[in-house]
């Protein structure tokens, strides 16, 4: 989220700026280098947000998004460990009841 709003706002001051300088304004002068460093703060922000991601996926090895064979796997590992919660359950014996 970041990355998109120091995106937007260089987008915003490079057009401002091109608008001066079309208009000829003095203005356009000190917004050069401010665009310039806009674009430069965006740029390392979306490389850092694309570089956090690959490292994120590289330590944990999937992507976020599973796939039909993951969700095939996980179901299987799911069924397994019901069925073995429920093979390891003690069962209370059964308990007759006093005949009268």
């Amino acid at each position: 989220m970041r990355a998109f709003i120091l995106a937007s706002v260089a987008v915003v001051l490079a057009t401002i700026t091109v608008l001066w300088m079309l208009a000829g304004s003095w203005l356009a002068f000190p917004a050069v280098p401010a665009t310039v460093l806009s674009v430069v703060v965006a740029t390392w922000s979306a490389v850092d947000v694309w570089v956090t991601r690959q490292v994120w996926i590289q330590r944990h090895g999937i992507v976020s998004g599973p796939g039909s064979t993951a969700r095939a796997l996980s179901r299987e590992h799911r069924l397994a460990r019901r069925r073995a919660r429920t093979g390891a359950r003690v069962r209370p014996a059964h308990r007759s009841l006093p005949q009268v």
